[in-house]
């Protein structure tokens, strides 16, 4: 695993955060939640790359790419999250931690937002904390990689003695 980098992607509309429904989604813009989560990754010593897309085969690419690469990742899928077998499948080749994150709590919501194709291949899930989700799912990320780190040190002192 490359423990020090972390792709936290983002699906549809999220790059309007801070103009579509801020009754819903809040006041904070999407720069603010690429702040919050830099910020964050440097607390953690996490270096942490944000994306945002509109367009599932490039959500898709990016999955990739972190199945090849190893990567941690914390993703809202956004609309995806209902519907995207695709993204499912993407993600369900990850071999590092993957945190399903959600702003609002969708099972508070609407019906069709109950179900999460996603959730079952993630490493856990994080919904209605509104941006706050992102910083839980960061700090869960360095949690799991320093504890992989601890018990492969353990195993390595384990065979050397």
């Amino acid at each position: 695993m490359n423990a020090d980098r972390v792709l936290v992607l983002n699906g549809p509309n999220l790059r309007r955060l801070g103009v579509r429904e801020p009754d819903v989604y809040g006041a904070a813009t999407f720069d603010d939640l690429v702040a919050l989560c830099r910020e964050t990754g440097r607390r953690l010593d996490l270096h942490v790359e944000v994306r945002q897309t509109d367009d599932e085969a490039e959500l898709v690419r990016w999955a990739h790419e972190a199945a090849d690469e190893r990567l941690p990742v914390v993703l809202n899928p956004a609309a995806f999250t209902h519907y995207s077998y695709a993204l499912r499948d993407a993600l369900a080749q990850l071999t590092a931690p993957l945190v399903e994150v959600h702003i609002t709590n969708p099972a508070t919501r609407e019906e069709f937002r109950h179900t999460s194709v996603v959730a079952g291949v993630a490493t856990g899930t994080i919904a209605g904390f509104g941006l706050m989700s992102y910083v839980l799912a960061l700090q869960a990320v360095a949690d799991i990689l320093a504890a992989a780190r601890a018990a492969e040190d353990g195993a390595e002192r384990g065979r050397a003695d």
